[in-house]
């Protein structure tokens, strides 16, 4: 597509609210072994990788209540919590890597004038030293998981990043990778761009009620604009 074009059409949107793993970062390892981490702490069988992409998306609380056994009480999962958060404070950042294309995305965005924000259910921390890490060039807000705000799909954290960046929800789209987030998407009730390169199968996304899907970042470009028939 001829980028003058582009820039000559009007914006179907303002902002761009992005999902954090599986979305912009491959962050499943250092999750796999920060969680075994955990868990060998306390003498209980490790996961593996695909073990772990199908156990995320609800956030850590729900990461380790699905990777310890069915019959592991709510004690000791409060234990396998902390030891997960203690390791995974310091190594969130060992093998996690930015999809390709990814910074060359958002520094198009920004170019372009659209406002970006992230939203996760991530543990905030972790969100905020991703993001100073990678991303504080780009983005204007970073929410993850806190107290007082429900974690996805509920529209709380979507909502709230909204409100921060000051646009409304029929002018944002959401991106996102997995069942979460298009849920997500459904409760603001606000667009929703699906990516293919994350933790879900295209398949595990269609079932979800995904309909709009991109291959490759910059696909995302020419979906925020108006298109033109002429």
């Amino acid at each position: 597509m001829n980028e003058n074009k582009v820039l000559r059409e009007s914006k179907k949107y303002e902002a761009v609210i992005f999902d954090l793993d599986g979305t912009l970062l491959n962050t499943l390892e250092d999750l796999m072994d920060s969680v075994n981490y955990g868990l060998k702490k306390y003498h209980m069988p490790v996961r593996s990788l695909e073990e772990i992409r199908q156990f995320v998306g609800n956030g850590v609380q729900r990461l380790i209540a699905r990777a310890v056994p069915e019959e592991t009480d709510a004690d000791m999962c409060s234990k396998v919590f902390a030891a997960f958060k203690e390791h995974y404070k310091e190594h969130c950042n060992d093998k996690t890597k930015l999809y390709p294309g990814i910074p060359e995305l958002l520094a198009e965005l920004k170019r372009r004038g659209f406002s970006i924000a992230i939203v996760s259910n991530k543990l905030q921390e972790g969100v905020d030293a991703l993001s100073s890490q990678y991303f504080h060039a780009y983005i204007e807000t970073a929410i993850g998981a806190r107290d007082g705000i429900r974690k996805k799909p509920a529209p709380d954290s979507v909502l709230e990043a909204l409100k921060t960046l000051n646009i409304p929800k029929e002018s944002a789209v959401y991106v996102g990778d997995s069942e979460v987030d298009i849920a997500t998407a459904q409760n603001v009730q606000m667009d929703c761009i699906t990516v293919t390169w994350g933790f879900r199968t295209r398949k595990e996304q269609e079932a979800a009620g995904a309909s709009v899907f991109v291959d490759r970042p910059e696909e995302i470009i020419p979906l925020l604009y108006q298109t033109s028939k002429k």
